[in-house]
């Protein structure tokens, strides 16, 4: 099962944060994006394991640490005959990112909301039924990949079903080694499947609604 993936253009996106109350413009090159999170059967066959809760190939795999993560694009890279874009540190906390790299990464924060809003500008690119599954309609469990409406650039779930892992330090200052998550999953309430809603964990943390999606860095 290939990974697709979906070109994003160019643009700039602000980004913001209700703690501090500030806000800051990001200007990105163009960059590709997978177009669903990483399912399970594509994590097993990769990494060669099944750390999720929930079972089924299509289901997104969750019960995945950022370090997790960042293994798992390394290892997508080796499969693929791509330079990994990581080298992680010995504690399993932290990485150096070889921004020359042409493999597999995690999004930063401003590509995931830049490609989750699509040109968008409200807090969601459609009505939040039709695009995500959270828990007014999950039943309380995750769901296959896909089964709701993409957004204009052809991305699936981008809110709802599981969180996903960005690569960016949340606040070093007040947090340390804490990663951004982005997205929201299917056990949260509607106010956390926004676009802009920026959640933070430990890199060693794994629960049942955080996966991760991939990118890669545009050809030059």
């Amino acid at each position: 099962m290939e990974i697709e993936m979906v070109a994003v253009p160019a643009g700039t996106v602000t980004l913001s944060d209700r703690r501090t109350r500030r806000s800051w413009p990001v200007d990105l090159a163009p960059y590709r994006l997978a177009a669903y999170p990483v399912t399970q059967a594509q994590y097993a066959r990769v990494a060669g394991r099944r750390p999720s809760t929930a079972r089924g190939d299509l289901l997104p795999v969750e019960c995945v640490s950022w370090s997790d993560a960042v293994e798992f694009c390394n290892a997508l890279s080796r499969c693929e005959g791509l330079a990994p874009a990581y080298r992680l540190d010995a504690d399993g906390e932290g990485a150096e990112w070889d921004a020359s790299a042409d493999g597999y990464r995690l999004p930063t924060e401003a590509e995931w909301e830049h490609a989750c809003r699509a040109g968008t500008t409200g807090p969601r690119y459609g009505p939040l039924d039709e695009i995500a599954w959270y828990r007014a309609n999950a039943g309380e469990h995750v769901h296959d990949v896909g089964g709701k409406r993409p957004n204009a650039w052809g991305l699936y779930d981008m809110l709802g079903n599981v969180w996903e892992w960005c690569w960016d330090l949340y606040d070093a200052e007040v947090y340390g080694a804490y990663r951004v998550l982005r997205g929201g999953g299917w056990s949260d309430e509607h106010w956390s499947c926004r676009a802009s809603v920026r959640r933070r964990s430990h890199p060693t943390f794994r629960i049942d609604d955080v996966g991760l999606r991939v990118a890669r860095s545009a050809v030059r």
